[in-house]
């Protein structure tokens, strides 16, 4: 099997943890070692090739974050999924800024890191990188590569930054972001990674506030088929039909189902660009 080959570096001071990732990894099939601070990654990351680094940032000697920083340095690097139980918006930030794969954030059951591992190896790595323009955490703003995957991982990171928040308001503006960005990866990138989505976050006191720009040339909302504002009482999921027939990711909601969960949306003039706000008040 070919996954068998997949070597995985697992570095955490935590023993424990050590052991219990390790075997269940070999049991997926993995090739696993293992290193418990900063210095020993690194020393064995230039000894040997691994495919994917499961690195946790509060390490002795050298930091997590110092170790990502210097891995990203090198023409050919593994992929690495960050462990932390510090999920600042600062750390957050710096894990995307220096092009970490995933992130996820201790305590977490054993079994979702086998998950996630077997999902970032799973995917090439063709597309270019998430490019950080800012990584304040009032202010973020990023160039996606647009492809799904690409989507995907940036929706797992921005999540992060709104843990303080309540519930139905993170669920409400995730959902929005998740439906407007995939339409700007599909409509105006035409899914070509090559092509890149330009995204702004910024968070005031009161409000959260989202950007978004495809580089496509803009559309019509009167011939946009695929657009659930476009099929009217008695259709209500044509558009849906229509997204599956034009290659498009099927269960899209729509516009109309985005304005229901902001308090503003905004076009600009060629309607390649898009704003949405929400009020925390």
């Amino acid at each position: 099997m070919r996954e068998a080959m997949k070597k995985i570096l697992i570095v955490d001071d935590d023993r424990s943890l050590r052991h219990v990732l390790s075997r269940l990894l070999e049991t997926a099939g993995y090739s696993v070692a293992s290193e418990a601070d900063g210095v020993g990654a690194l020393e064995r990351l230039n000894r040997k090739k691994f495919d994917l680094v499961l690195l946790d940032v509060g390490l002795p000697r050298l930091s997590g974050l110092e170790v990502l920083s210097r891995l990203r340095k090198k023409k050919v690097r593994p992929k690495v999924i960050v462990m932390t139980a510090d999920d600042t918006p600062e750390t957050v930030l710096s894990a995307v800024r220096d092009q970490a794969y995933r992130y996820i954030v201790k305590p977490f059951a054993p079994n979702t890191v086998v998950e996630l591992v077997q999902s970032a190896l799973s995917v090439a790595p063709a597309a270019p990188p998430i490019e950080v323009l800012s990584a304040r955490p009032e202010w973020v703003e990023l160039l996606v590569p647009c492809d799904l995957e690409s989507a995907e991982r940036i929706q797992s990171f921005l999540e992060r930054l709104k843990e303080d928040l309540p519930e139905h308001v993170r669920e409400s503006v995730g959902r929005a972001f998740r439906e407007l960005l995939l339409n700007a990866i599909e409509w105006g990138g035409k899914l070509d990674p090559n092509r890149k989505v330009r995204i702004a976050y910024l968070r005031a006191r009161r409000m959260l506030m989202y950007r978004i720009a495809d580089p496509g040339e803009g559309f019509s909302m009167e011939v946009l088929a695929h657009a659930a504002v476009n099929n009217p009482q008695g259709r209500p999921f044509q558009h849906a039909q229509v997204r599956e027939e034009k290659g498009i990711r099927p269960g899209g909601f729509g516009i109309l189902m985005v304005k229901a969960m902001v308090d503003e949306l905004l076009y600009n003039e060629a309607r390649n660009e898009v704003v949405f706000v929400k009020y925390l008040d």
